[in-house]
């Protein structure tokens, strides 16, 4: 039996998006089932892990067979939410907002951008990723008329906090802030930081280590 969302631990969640991009590639492929091992491999986590978190769940797979591919999707969509359409505006129209406006893997895991905005004059009235961008004024409105419930934030960091009050003052529910300023949102609304920069120095930590220990002599501690 399935736990209640209070019970799951956070980083089992943090977990599933990769465990989903990984079998939707497989099922593209043509693959019908996946071993935890090689899910694991694939996903760069231990197979014991991947299926503790999946009994989080409810029960998975079949001993010496391995997990069906089609219905792993299928309940990691229904898990993550991404079975349906989930509207995002997108505030900022810029060369970092373009490239999210145009990712067509939102589109595949059910995001649809349904509204951009920019305080640039030169920008409103273009369109990025097939959407019309509007002018920064008509924000609130047109967040309540449609019903968007997911804020994108690619502006200048110095415009970050304001964006984000606007967003949450006009309802939406879930803020992705793509900027590196920490801001600030009220209670009753989710913030997720994206900053890339922090996500290369993540990975920078690795990289500097290997080099650390390839640089010492042998027989060093």
């Amino acid at each position: 039996m399935a736990e209640s969302v209070e019970h799951i631990p956070e980083g089992v969640i943090e977990r599933l998006p990769a465990y989903l991009n990984v079998v939707i590639q497989l099922r593209q492929g043509g693959v019908g089932t996946v071993s935890s091992a090689r899910l694991g491999g694939l996903c760069g986590v231990n197979p014991a892990q991947i299926r503790r978190d999946l009994t989080h769940f409810g029960s998975f797979g079949r001993p010496g067979v391995g997990y069906d591919v089609a219905t792993l999707v299928d309940t990691l969509q229904r898990i993550l939410g991404s079975d349906h359409t989930h509207r995002i505006v997108l505030v900022g129209a810029g060369n970092l907002g373009s490239a999210i406006a145009s990712y067509d893997g939102l589109r595949k895991h059910g995001f649809l951008v349904a509204a951009v905005f920019d305080n640039d004059p030169a920008r409103v009235g273009t369109t990025v990723g097939g959407v019309e961008v509007h002018d920064i004024g008509d924000l609130e409105r047109v967040v309540r008329s449609r019903r968007i419930s997911i804020g994108v934030v690619a502006v200048p960091p110095s415009a970050a906090q304001e964006v984000t009050d606007r967003l949450a003052g006009a309802g939406i529910r879930v803020v992705l802030n793509y900027t590196p300023v920490m801001v600030q949102v009220p209670p009753g609304v989710t913030l997720h930081n994206t900053d890339p920069v922090q996500e290369l120095l993540h990975t920078l930590y690795y990289l500097s280590a290997r080099d650390d220990r390839s640089e010492r002599p042998v027989g060093s501690s």
